[in-house]
């Protein structure tokens, strides 16, 4: 059985990423926590614990472009469902954070029962949360190198001051979601 979870299925920029984890039985990781609770140097250390002890993992990404194709909800499946399929052990069931398992054009095919708050309730979902956070805040630092103008790599892509501030001088980027801009376009 694995956990999955997901991140940044709400920030302005960015791809959607999930992770699924498979866990010993009675493994217990001293301070893992749904990632949101966790502190970002917290999530850093406990990446490398979790890759470690986990009896398989993996995380995937739905990019920008087929968000704003899509959907974020099918965005978020379609991220959940990948990472499950690159498991390089087959998982039989999964625990899938939320209560939500289809969008419109993607949905968890693997059996798999929804859980409100898993990733405060499920280590495994929990572990999940934590690969997926950390490989997309990762990955924002990597683009705040190729586009320092927004800088990322302090707002990761969310709607905050800065960043909106980033937007009104710059407009958006290559990896912004213009499905998620259409407000701040609408008050320019």
């Amino acid at each position: 059985m694995c956990g999955c979870d997901e991140a940044g299925a709400g920030p302005l920029a960015g791809p959607v990423y999930a992770a699924a984890v498979i866990l010993p039985r009675y493994i217990d990781i001293s301070g893992l926590n749904d990632s949101k609770q966790l502190t970002e140097k917290r999530r850093e250390a406990l990446f490398p614990v979790i890759q470690e002890v986990a009896e398989a993992w993996a995380v995937a990404r739905v990019e920008a472009e087929e968000i704003d194709r899509t959907d974020i909800l099918s965005a978020r499946m379609k991220a959940m469902q990948k990472a499950i399929d690159a498991l390089p052990r087959k998982t039989d069931f999964a625990l899938i954070d939320g209560n939500r398992d289809k969008g419109q054009t993607a949905a968890i095919v693997t059996p798999h029962c929804c859980i409100v708050k898993g990733d405060s309730l499920s280590a495994s979902i929990a572990a999940a949360s934590v690969l997926a956070k950390v490989s997309r805040d990762r990955f924002m630092v990597e683009m705040a190198e190729k586009y320092p103008e927004y800088r990322f790599e302090q707002h990761k892509g969310y709607g905050t001051k800065l960043h909106y501030e980033m937007l009104d001088k710059y407009g958006p980027s290559p990896i912004h979601r213009r499905t998620f801009l259409k407000k701040w376009e609408e008050g320019k």
